[in-house]
């Protein structure tokens, strides 16, 4: 062996001796280690819908409806809603982090190269002396992770990257049902717009009929007012509903990212293919929900802080070390004499520290229980936002059902009492109260075809339906990953 090689292996000695008691105690890591917690779920839904389909989780749901239109609107929003694009970057944050935390793992290589020239007067009565320093030097350090606690920042550093990205699934899934349900209140509108749009023309008659009979004497006063009543109620119908119209296509504009402005229509209300209503188990939904990951990964996150906390308790040892030359003139580095090192090793171990260590330690086992806590209520609201839907999708269906059979028996009310003043057998009274409860069951059951599609909206939204992450998505590992399958 070489001298060469027998000082470069002595110089590195050291350092090959930490590596290897640190992988001796690599598993040393203080604190809990993670594990799923346990919870109660329901074995089904107290209002699962009868005849529910499979629906493939992975399917763009919201084409069931059979409108090109609003798939258009969802795709624009997906590419250009500004909440998904800061979720996207806060991603690409976190990793940031991720990645900064993980670096203390390893060690930290650097190199170093200074010149300088100084003048100076060694001692009275002496004359000047000038001077040249060059030093070229290569430095490491690196902290030895005995205990874990890097390892435990890294972990929760990780966990918080992973949050991050099922916090953008989540906002993915919400913009959908939002654009969804908001499109179908819009085109609601637009069919209660046509409905008052209808009555209006209708009434417009009955003023102009009413107004001939005045002036022939056929008709009092008091019904001309009556007529003129109903006439400016069905005029203020139709302000109030485009006003309506113009501010929901003011929210549909912001989700798409994109400046107030009209929106492109598409089928009727009463023309939407309604979706299938999907099936599903309690259970699945901790798997598939991403607000429910994202509350687990802050779960993972305090629990590993946890570790990091109590690992200040314990010695933190760290190496340096430095080889390099130094010489009064650069080309004088290259030679032998110029040569320089050192190596060095600390621990810092705390004796006093007024309870610092123990109220860190505190903070984060209760940061871990609120984390828990806050889990476990995720879970519950997904239960309940799943049986709210179903309900909501039972009982709308019922509502409409009925409200249809309504505006049926007012719509023959109203022709009948019409046809009973014409003949004399009845008021006026009769006919305003008749076709005043059909325009408002009218609108009602607009309404309610809007509801019921909307509840299934909800449904899908509740059941973590939407997510469908792209493939080439960077990984915890800095490499590119295959897209997890929801």
């Amino acid at each position: 062996m070489t001298p060469i090689l027998q000082r470069a292996m002595l110089r590195t000695a050291p350092f090959a001796l930490a590596a290897c008691f640190a992988a001796c105690l690599a598993a040393c890591a203080v604190g809990p280690d993670y594990h799923r917690p346990t919870v109660e779920s329901p074995s089904s839904y107290r209002f699962a819908a009868p005849g529910a389909e499979v629906v493939d989780p992975s399917l763009d749901w919201w084409t069931q409806f059979n409108d090109p239109v609003l798939d258009d609107l969802i795709a624009k929003a997906l590419a250009q809603n500004k909440d998904l694009r800061i979720a996207a970057a806060r991603i690409e944050e976190y990793y940031g982090r991720y990645v900064v935390t993980r670096a203390g793992l390893f060690p930290q290589i650097g190199a170093n190269f200074g010149a300088s020239r100084s003048r100076g007067v060694p001692a009275p009565g002496y004359p000047p002396v000038v001077g040249n320093q060059v030093q070229l030097e290569g430095v490491a350090s690196w902290e030895l992770d005995l205990f874990g606690r890097l390892r435990r920042l890294t972990e929760a550093a990780r966990a918080d990257y992973l949050g991050t990205q099922s916090a953008q699934q989540a906002t993915r899934i919400a913009l959908i049902a939002n654009v969804a349900s908001s499109y179908l209140q819009l085109r609601d509108y637009d069919n209660q717009l046509t409905i008052a749009q209808e009555t209006l023309k209708s009434r417009q008659g009955a003023l102009d009929l009413f107004n001939e009979r005045f002036a022939g004497g056929v008709v009092s006063k008091l019904q001309l007012s009556q007529a003129r009543s109903e006439y400016e109620s069905a005029q203020a119908s139709v302000y109030s509903i485009e006003q309506q119209i113009a501010q929901q296509e003011t929210a549909i504009s912001l989700l798409l990212g994109q400046n107030p402005g009209p929106i492109p229509r598409g089928k009727s209300i009463t023309e939407l293919t309604a979706p299938a209503i999907p099936a599903g188990l309690p259970s699945s939904l901790i798997e598939r929900r991403p607000d429910i990951l994202q509350a687990e990964q802050a779960l993972v996150s305090a629990n590993a802080s946890i570790g990091a906390a109590r690992a200040q308790y314990f010695p933190q040892i760290s190496l340096t070390g430095l080889f390099g030359a130094a010489s009064t003139a650069l080309s004088g580095l290259w030679t032998g004499p110029a040569r320089i090192w050192s190596f060095a090793g600390s621990v810092t171990q705390p004796i006093f520290e007024g309870g610092a260590i123990a109220g860190s330690v505190h903070q984060a086992e209760a940061v871990q229980q609120e984390a828990l806590l806050s889990y476990e209520q995720t879970i519950q609201q997904a239960f309940a936002d799943v049986e709210n839907a179903l309900v909501g999708v039972a009982r709308t269906r019922d509502q409409l059902d009925a409200t249809t059979r309504q505006v049926e028996a007012l719509t023959q009310y109203a022709a009948l009492s019409r046809d009973l003043y014409e003949g004399g057998y009845t008021s006026y009274l009769e006919v305003l109260d008749a076709e005043r409860s059909l325009f408002s069951a009218q609108l009602q059951q607009s309404s309610l075809q809007d509801q019921q599609l909307a509840q299934i909206v909800s449904l899908y939204k509740a059941l973590g339906y939407g997510w469908t992450p792209s493939a080439g998505e960077k990984g915890v590992d800095g490499t590119t990953k295959a897209a997890p399958q929801s």
